[in-house]
This record gives C-alpha cells, sequence and structure tokens, in this order.
C-alpha cells in the first residue's frame, strides 16, 4: 500500500468526500432476516435549529477546564471550544439517535461534535484557520463524530468506496474463543476495513483476517475518530504520535485534556463525585477488570442525556458483540449504580 507523508493513508476517494453534504441520516426500520431483530436506527428531527441565531454573537471565557464559549443574542451557548482540545461542540438541528433491537434508550440531541484542525488556546476565534472553519461548519449537517459512531451499530446500512473497501456498516467486537463465550479482543478499525495500514511514523499493519468488520472498544474509537474523522492515531501505545492504540493507552496518553482525572488509590481508583463537567463527544474509561494490574479496561463516546435525563455514552462491547447504547451487560449510562456507572473512572476531550 503506497504512503503518504506525514497523514494516514486515505484510499481513492476519501471518506469525506462520500460524506460531504449529507443533511440528514436515517436507518431505516426493518428485520434482520438471519437474527430476526429489529434492525438499529437514527433519526434526525428537525425540531429545532439552535445555530444561525439573530443578534449580536459574543464570546465568553469559562474555567475547570479552561475554554471559550459563543453565545447567540439570547446568551445561549451555541459553540464551546476547551483549551487544548480539537474537538469541538456546535449546536444545529436535533437528532434522535436509538438502537430499538437492544435498548429503549433514545438519545435527542442538538450538539453536533466536530474535529477541528488546530488545539484551542485562548484567543483562537481571531485566527484565520478558525474563521475559515468555522464558516465551513457551522449550520452545517454534513456527518460528525455522532454520525460516524452510529453508522456501526447492528442494522446500519453498508456502504462502501470506489475500490469496494467497506468503510460503514455493523461492526462486531471479535470472534468468539474456543469456550464459544469469550470473544477475542485486539480487533482495531484496519481490522474492521480489512486492510493494510500504513501509520504517520512509517508504520504498516495487516489486518487479521478472522477479525473482518471488528473492532474492540478502543479500535472503535479510532475508526470513529482517526480513520474517519481524521485524527491522528499511534501505530501502537508508544510509537508515533496521536491516539493511542488501547484504553489505557488513550487515558494516560498526553493528548487532549483531561476532563475527569483519575482519582484514589490503584489498582481500582475511586468513581468520579461529579460528573457534569462531561460534554458530548467526551472519551470516558472505565476499570473492569482485576486481571489487568491498574489498567483502564474500557473505553466509550459520551453522547449526553438521553430522552429520560440519564448520562448515556456508546461502545464496542463483548455482551453485544459490537458498538452499542444497547442494556446486555449493563446498561450504558454513567449516573445511577448500574455496572458501568460504578466502574466509571476518568474522561478525556480530544
Amino acid at each position: 500500500m503506497p504512503k503518504r507523508k506525514g497523514r494516514p493513508v486515505v484510499h481513492a476517494v476519501t471518506v469525506l468526500a462520500l460524506l460531504a453534504g449529507s443533511a440528514y441520516f436515517t436507518y431505516e426500520l426493518r428485520k434482520d432476516e438471519q437474527a430476526k431483530v429489529p434492525a438499529a436506527q437514527a433519526i434526525t428531527e428537525n425540531l429545532q435549529t439552535s445555530g444561525k441565531a439573530t443578534g449580536k454573537q459574543t464570546w465568553e471565557r469559562l474555567n475547570n477546564p479552561a475554554r471559550s464559549v459563543l453565545r447567540d443574542g439570547k446568551g445561549a451557548v451555541i459553540a464551546t471550544f476547551t483549551d487544548g482540545a480539537r474537538t469541538a461542540t456546535l449546536k444545529g438541528p436535533t437528532r434522535t439517535f436509538a438502537e430499538p433491537a437492544t435498548t429503549n434508550t433514545k438519545v435527542a440531541t442538538d450538539d453536533w461534535v466536530r474535529l477541528m484542525p488546530e488545539s484551542w488556546t485562548k484567543g483562537s476565534e481571531k485566527q484565520q484557520w478558525f474563521k475559515d472553519w468555522f464558516k465551513q461548519y457551522y449550520g452545517s449537517e454534513e456527518d460528525d463524530i455522532f454520525a460516524f459512531a452510529f453508522q456501526y451499530i447492528q442494522g446500519a446500512p453498508v456502504k462502501k468506496d470506489d475500490q469496494g473497501i467497506q468503510y460503514e456498516g455493523h461492526a462486531f467486537y471479535g470472534p468468539l474463543k474456543a469456550d464459544g463465550v469469550d470473544r477475542y479482543e485486539q480487533t482495531d478499525f484496519y481490522d474492521y476495513l480489512g486492510i493494510p495500514y500504513t501509520f504517520r511514523d512509517g508504520t504498516t499493519t495487516y489486518p487479521q483476517k478472522d477479525r473482518l468488520r471488528s473492532v474492540d472498544c478502543s479500535g472503535y474509537l479510532r475508526l470513529v475518530y482517526g480513520y474517519r474523522a481524521r485524527y491522528p492515531l499511534m501505530s501502537s501505545n508508544g510509537k508515533g504520535d496521536g491516539l493511542p492504540r488501547t484504553a489505557d493507552g488513550m487515558a494516560r496518553g498526553k493528548e487532549g485534556v483531561d476532563i475527569i482525572k483519575l482519582q484514589g488509590p490503584s489498582p481500582w481508583y475511586e468513581r468520579p463525585n461529579n460528573i457534569d463537567v462531561l460534554q458530548p463527544g467526551d472519551l470516558l474509561f472505565f476499570k473492569m477488570d482485576h486481571r489487568t494490574s491498574n489498567h483502564m479496561d474500557h473505553s466509550a463516546i459520551y453522547l449526553g442525556p438521553d430522552t429520560e435525563g440519564h448520562k448515556v455514552f456508546i461502545s464496542s462491547r463483548k455482551e453485544q458483540n459490537g458498538p452499542t447504547i444497547g442494556d446486555g451487560g449493563g446498561v450504558s449510562r454513567l449516573d445511577g449504580n448500574g455496572f458501568y456507572a460504578k466502574l466509571f473512572r476518568t474522561a478525556k476531550r480530544l
């Protein structure tokens, strides 16, 4: 596979070009003929538009974490930019995400999470790179991080590039082990794609044939933020620059901003007391397995509140064999005393 200097390989027509201009995305509810269960859906409802507000827009600086917010003429926050992070949250049309095959949970949100070309610093709103980026994406309905994330849940439509490489469609977690119960981990985004991949440090990796269409929890984040949104990716936890390979590598890595830091004694640490500082699009990390010493064992993407007010995330997990907001093995909530809520430990904003 040819290498591109300074950037990961992108095959033929880029994914972003294939997706540009998509106004709404709808996964129609249909039957999975093999599994005999309802397929996934994600519906955009044009209920309201927070962007394009009239009146003078104003900037404000806030702390914990240090960030700049943009308010519309009525004082409502329409965009948030965190110092040291490349992800930004912009207000736009409300979308409803659902996964009826696995849960009754629905997330209706007017947050659109996008990746900026540079990390935010105080005063970036005056720089030309930001003005150009904001003009392009404020009010845009081009697919964002959330759209990418839901393009891999059960029932998601299959899409391929002009070389026949599938870059969207239901992702699995990994093949079953010999016991027929547990599943193999160590499935990365290139395993899902089924192609060799050359990283920015020159390392070329090759997919495992039995892991096609599979991504583990951190591989899923790398598929969404890296391969799709173009955030730089490390070839391993210790080589290259960008988002590390594993959940623990991401949680402890230098990329992004620590929004909730690890607290308490290792190896289990402590559950955070306050999670209200979280913002849609943040990366979440969990301590779940006593066999992994003090490592973080699971990673997820924070979506925000669901229609019942619970703080919900999406992740690729063994219990439901792939990306999900479902209830199998524990509901996908951070609040309350559920399995994942009790084991949540730290969060980062890329």
